[in-house]
């Protein structure tokens, strides 16, 4: 049986999880709809047997999960109550779960539930849409954005390494919105959409306040590093319809970190999302009302190392359509990212170059060495 983890004070006692690896080792990031086989990368992650140096969904069958008894328990992705009005346990809970982790599901977030709702129910009607209604909102040709409706569901399952639809478009700050790529229909899609771009920010800035304290920095230190009130917020909405060979190398989206700083997924009640711990698949857990929260690319350097951006990915279910709501936090294109100096010194010296956000972008998605 799964083993639940609640990290609080008590888990300072959790061993240090070293995880050194260059972020120019992992995959590329899914949050702009594009997502590499391990394989594939500048170098290699380890991956322990989950992997063998084979592109992640051509290991011989189904996407292999932790559960043999030869395993032990299977521990289960971190929760941590958001709500926690102690702040020094909340930071310890939030820094745990990144060191150890990399990912955390929260609850207590202060999200209204009928508002998750009503944001799931728009989304859902937008890709019950018929296709031309959704390709107008489909990226224009050389649009140097990543805005936009996208599939890559096809009919041939030979070679096939994705399965799914996404809309993909800004909902903070109001200078980067474009609404020529929110959807008209369903008629409230702006209203709710706006309604939770407010909402997630006061969870993003509970989270940094939380992940920079635990760095042992200023509670701002982190978010503005990441360009402080320019910190894009980019919606992308995850369509996995069913799948008519699930037993196939099929996979949602394959084996990847998130270029962004932060994830902030709500997911529906369909299960599908897996993350990498110690060389083992581990199937998250789906917990009403949570959030997921990911850790990705850019705190991991920021933070030198001491947060790992989570390596995950979905797979496909047969009988039912699984979707999701990531929110990606990354900073604007032209800012320079780099561990923060106060983690820098002649005995931790810096594990990551300092670059333009765009510059990581663009040798992380061409598979260049960073």
């Amino acid at each position: 049986m799964a083993t639940r983890e609640f990290i609080g004070l008590e888990g300072e006692q959790l061993k240090m999880a070293g995880s050194d690896r260059p972020i120019s080792e992992t995959p590329a990031d899914v949050g702009i709809g594009e997502a590499r086989p391990i394989s594939e990368t500048p170098a290699v992650v380890d991956i322990g047997e989950a992997g063998k140096g084979k592109p992640i969904g051509q290991e011989g069958g189904r996407p292999k999960i932790a559960g043999s008894d030869a395993d032990g328990p299977i521990p289960e992705i971190p929760m941590v109550d958001l709500g926690e009005a102690d702040q020094e346990k909340l930071t310890k809970a939030i820094h745990l779960a990144s060191r150890e982790w990399g990912i955390f599901q929260v609850v207590n977030h202060g999200i209204p539930v009928d508002l998750i709702r009503r944001l799931q129910q728009a989304g859902r009607e937008f890709f019950e849409l018929p296709r031309e209604e959704k390709e107008a909102y489909a990226k224009p040709p050389n649009y140097p954005g990543v805005e936009g409706y996208g599939t890559q569901v096809r009919s041939d399952l030979q070679g096939k390494k994705s399965w799914v639809d996404h809309l993909f478009h800004k909902i903070w700050p109001p200078a980067s919105v474009n609404y020529r790529f929110w959807p008209k229909n369903p008629a409230y899609y702006r209203e709710v959409n706006e309604e939770y771009a407010g909402y997630i920010r006061q969870v993003a800035d509970k989270l940094f306040r939380s992940l920079s304290l635990g760095l042992g920095v200023e509670e701002n230190a982190l978010k503005e590093a990441l360009g402080g009130e320019e910190l894009q917020y980019n919606l992308k909405i995850n369509y996995y319809p069913q799948c008519p060979q699930p037993d196939l190398m099929t996979f949602g989206v394959v084996a990847h970190t998130d270029l962004s700083s932060l994830t902030i997924l709500v997911p529906n009640e369909v299960p599908g999302l897996q993350v990498l711990k110690d060389g083992r698949w581990i199937d998250a857990e789906h917990i009403p009302n949570a959030l997921i929260i990911h850790i990705g690319d850019q705190i991991e350097i920021l933070s030198n190392g001491k947060y790992r951006s989570v390596v995950h990915r979905t797979t496909v279910n047969k009988e039912k359509v699984r979707m999701s709501w990531p929110v990606f936090l990354e900073p604007p294109m032209d800012l320079m990212v780099g561990p923060l100096p106060q983690l820098v010194d002649e005995n931790n010296p810096p594990k990551y170059k300092t670059k333009k956000f765009q510059d990581y972008m663009y040798c992380k998605l061409n598979k260049l060495p960073q």
